[in-house]
């Protein structure tokens, strides 16, 4: 099996950033890495069974459909972060791209401040909704789990998000380079192929 060089980079991520931050970096990094595996194998997992369950024993699993919520969500953002780590948010660029190296940097620094200021608050929101459903005190039907600790993936998400942004901000502060996550350079590969 031939693996491409995002597939070889993504395996062997170590952060690019200076001293601890580069430790904190590379560490969060493993852990998306493993939530996002175990999320969506344990989704494949339980849809799988569910399915068997109703075609072959004539019942499903009364708790699948809570179990996949669930991991999804979890998916959903701890992938948020994979991805700003990684450069792979969609962006509109026209303009951006038009920019000498030096204002695309200016504008890459505000555009990555920016955002971890709407990460950041919008983890402070999510914060304020978990603690409503705690007060309210539901709990999931089928698997009786408290209702918040689905969202408590919510909040950690944007905040990992706001932190990787910030540490993209902070790459292209000290670098003479354009960068659109710690160890992406922005710019565009030619993978045209043949047919």
């Amino acid at each position: 099996m031939d693996m491409s060089e995002d597939d070889i980079a993504e395996k062997s991520y170590r952060s690019m950033l200076p001293g601890p931050l580069g430790v904190i970096d590379t560490w969060i990094s493993k852990g998306e890495g493993i939530i996002l595996a175990m999320g969506v194998i344990l989704m494949a997992v339980n849809t799988v069974a569910n399915v068997i369950g109703r075609f072959v024993f004539g019942e499903s699993l009364h708790f699948s459909e809570e179990v996949n919520r669930i991991l999804i969500v979890l998916v959903t953002f701890a992938g948020i972060g994979y991805a700003a780590r990684h450069g792979r948010h969609i962006r509109m660029s026209a303009i951006y791209d038009a920019l000498p190296t030096g204002f695309r940097r200016g504008l890459m620094i505000l555009i990555c401040l920016f955002t971890a200021l709407v990460m950041f608050t919008l983890c402070y929101y999510s914060i304020g909704y978990i603690m409503t459903i705690m007060g309210r005190g539901r709990s999931l039907p089928s698997t009786g789990i408290p209702a918040w600790w689905m969202y408590v993936w919510v909040p950690l998400g944007f905040a990992v998000t706001g932190i990787q942004y910030v540490m993209t901000a902070y790459t292209n502060v000290i670098s003479r380079d354009v960068y659109l996550s710690t160890h992406v350079v922005d710019g565009y590969k030619d993978t045209e192929t043949e047919v």
